[in-house]
């Protein structure tokens, strides 16, 4: 049973596999363009990797004046066939027609759509990913307990719709389908590391796709401030947490961070 137990990549369609034009809505073949590299990395992805692919898009008003259908559905097709002409071939599509206002359970962050997945004997959605550009993307994964894949490529997506997440979910910021598929190819490369001595306690977690984000406390304020610029510039999530014994000397913190640190080089 446990091998049929599937992992699944939720992927957005607007602004993650197309681009997406400034009327947020793309209804004519003048306006498709796709997304750089997503037609090179998602069929390695799909050939290469052990994921379910799934689609998962708002299409605010689909069927609708402000949104006919027949403007929809040939442009639409046309992006399904190109990647499926890679190799690339989505087991299901999940598209939700309601309007922001609406606040439909169907409509991202909701998991209306979605409530298939949440068969334990059949998905494992804690090692699955949401892949997308906006703010909702990221929400939809932490209300699956999956991971997002942040596309961030224009933040001012989404922002109206005032959705909240926790940073933790995110397993990965980047704007370049390249670094979705060497991340989801080489696994996550996170790792901590305790080491207690009759002079320090050290306590270190490194996440090598993070963002930047430091969590440094070794009790001496400038060597807190280096490490934090090695996370920040090194763009690692990065939590340090080192006792020592600072009464007699400074060097025993120092030197045994060092060490500790010598576990991720």
């Amino acid at each position: 049973m446990a091998d049929l137990i599937k992992r699944v990549l939720f992927i957005d369609r607007d602004g993650t596999l197309i681009l997406e034009p400034e009327d947020q809505q793309i209804d004519s073949f003048a306006k498709l363009k796709f997304y750089p590299g997503a037609l090179q990395y998602l069929p390695r992805i799909a050939k290469e990797l052990d994921f379910e692919l799934v689609l998962v898009s708002n299409q605010d008003g689909l069927g609708t004046a402000s949104h006919p259908e027949e403007n929809f559905w040939p442009v639409h097709h046309f992006v399904i066939d190109t990647f499926k002409g890679e190799g690339v071939v989505f087991a299901k599509e999940h598209i939700d027609r309601t309007f922001p206002h609406e606040n439909a359970p169907t409509r991202k962050p909701g998991v209306g759509m979605l409530q298939e997945y949440f068969d334990t004997t059949q998905y494992n959605l804690a090692e699955s990913f949401v892949i997308g550009d906006r703010v909702n993307d990221v929400r939809l994964a932490q209300n699956l307990g999956a991971k997002a894949i942040w596309l961030r490529n224009n933040d001012e997506l989404g922002q109206n719709e005032g959705v909240e997440f926790s940073e933790e979910v995110i397993a990965l910021q980047t704007s370049d389908w390249k670094a979705i598929y060497e991340y989801l190819k080489l696994g996550t490369r996170t790792g901590e590391h305790h080491r207690k001595t009759n002079e320090t306690d050290i306590y270190i977690k490194l996440n090598l796709d993070g963002s930047g984000k430091a969590d440094i406390d070794t009790g001496l304020p400038f060597f807190d401030h280096m490490l934090d610029q090695i996370a920040r510039h090194g763009a690692l999530d990065l939590t340090i947490k080192t006792k020592g014994d600072l009464h007699i000397d400074e060097h025993h913190t120092i030197e045994d961070t060092g060490i500790a640190w010598e576990k991720y080089s």
